[in-house]
């Protein structure tokens, strides 16, 4: 059985891709705000003139050799411990939005109230991996004591593995702490991989020191870490869609190459969130077709490298949950799915180009995660699948509602919606006509009034609490 398979490039311009990278790090060289990367990479090889560091491609080619082309993050719950480059894609929530969009429309700053229900709908969900990171910035804590409450809530609420916090050495090394209460631990350090943190560059050639800093804590520690880059065309990254590519390969392989530096064997994973700039105001634009394909080519190029790719996810620049969020946030998952990305963030609750998330989106994503897994299922065909017997038996006019063959395969071989009306137009009419944002509405508070926290020892509980400031 063969997954669909989207390539955009083809092998040739795939390594011009990867050479013109190569001579951007080299020539040109990455600002990295952080003296003790830069005494590293130095130490490896790396030329250093000030805050620049320019890379000599054998460095990059052996440190991304260095990186494990699979690896898995370990869960409280051993049954929902998640494997990264597989071939399966891990789906993520959305990551890092301010504000929560109603399902009325308006829109207003996130709450902790809205955190905890994000973690619960995470955590309920068939399709999510992780129970979430930066769920929302929740403006009702303390910035200083935030990382910290957000990932107390993921640790609670799920039983699933989570995100660290990114926001500096300080906060990821509180993010291990919190972590090692959790799981077997030496030093204060997880023994295995058991979360994940989100490393952005700054878009064009930039690391900067809070970023730096929880990389090297987490590579130290052999957590894994996501090295993202998100360009805008147009903007922070050349117009055209080649040169936006190399641009992100060449920050995300600098990222790739510290790691490696920092501790031979962490675990990375190859982000693409580029997209194009919005030309008549200025904005991200993470809607257009243009993103999709850049999603679907740096797919192939971090394949090509024996990396795992982090891109896509059901993200649309709607303001509200309209058409517009549905036709994008399908087409960036289903390019995503059939490109092959290993770990999908921002899969469920986007809206607004990352800058607020909705509770009804959520679900209505999470309906779309279920649909592209199943697309990606794919079918057997084998002798009893093909059915030649049964075709003969039933014969010309037949019906084979009632064969046994039906009963046999039906709820393995069709994909069961939990949203979608498929009822027909008087039935729906009977049921009261309800709008799909309705439904979801409908669908949130029934999954978060009968939501069941997994069971976590109070002493454990306790001591995640009191490490959180709570």
């Amino acid at each position: 059985m063969t997954k669909p398979t989207l390539l955009t490039l083809v092998p040739e311009e795939i390594n011009k891709i990867k050479a013109a990278s190569l001579e951007i790090l080299e020539r040109t060289g990455v600002n990295i705000d952080h003296a003790y990367a830069r005494e590293v990479l130095q130490a490896a090889g790396a030329k250093v003139d000030g805050e620049r560091v320019y890379f000599p491609p054998k460095l990059v080619i052996e440190a991304i050799a260095k990186a494990p082309r699979q690896f898995s993050i370990y869960a409280r719950n051993p049954k929902n411990s998640i494997i990264v480059g597989a071939g399966d894609p891990v789906f993520a929530p959305g990551y890092g939005a301010p504000y929560v969009t109603l399902a009325s429309g308006l829109k207003r700053k996130a709450t902790f109230a809205d955190f905890i229900k994000l973690a619960k709908l995470s955590g309920s969900s068939s399709n999510m991996g992780i129970s979430g990171g930066v769920l929302v910035e929740p403006s009702d804590i303390p910035e200083q004591d935030r990382h910290n409450v957000m990932l107390y809530a993921c640790m609670v609420n799920s039983d699933k593995p989570f995100m660290g916090s990114a926001t500096g050495e300080k906060h990821a090394k509180d993010s291990l702490r919190m972590a090692a209460t959790l799981f077997e631990s030496d030093n204060g350090i997880p023994k295995q991989p058991v979360m994940i943190s989100l490393i952005n560059t700054i878009t064009p050639l930039m690391l900067d020191e809070r970023m730096v800093g929880a990389l090297i804590a987490y590579a130290e520690a052999g957590q894994p870490v996501i090295i993202a880059s998100l360009g805008m065309a147009g903007a922070t990254s050349p117009t055209t869609l080649a040169g936006t590519l190399a641009l992100q390969n060449a920050e995300v392989l600098a990222g790739i190459t510290l790691a490696q530096t920092i501790r031979e064997g962490t675990p990375v994973i190859y982000g693409s969130a580029s997209s194009i700039t919005e030309m008549r105001n200025g904005s991200l634009s993470i809607g257009a077709p243009e993103g999709a394909w850049i999603i679907a080519s740096a797919v192939q190029i971090a394949h090509s490298y024996g990396l795992p790719c982090r891109a896509g996810g059901c993200v649309t620049d709607s303001k509200t949950l309209d058409l517009q969020a549905s036709y994008e946030s399908m087409m960036n998952l289903q390019v995503a799915g059939m490109a092959g990305v290993d770990f999908v963030l921002h899969a469920a609750g986007i809206l607004e180009s990352y800058m607020s998330v909705s509770l009804e989106k959520f679900i209505v994503d999470d309906e779309i995660c279920s649909i592209v897994r199943r697309f990606l299922r794919g079918t057997k065909i084998e002798t009893e699948d093909l059915a030649v017997q049964l075709i003969d038996e039933v014969g010309p006019g037949g019906q084979y509602l009632t064969a046994d063959h039906t009963y046999q395969n039906f709820r393995t071989e069709f994909w069961p919606p939990t949203l979608s009306n498929r009822e027909t137009y008087d039935q729906w009419r009977l049921n009261g006509s309800l709008p799909m944002i309705n439904q979801a509405e409908k669908r949130v508070n029934e999954i978060i009034d009968n939501y069941e926290i997994p069971y976590l020892d109070k002493s454990i509980e306790l001591k995640l609490k009191e490490m959180a400031g709570i």
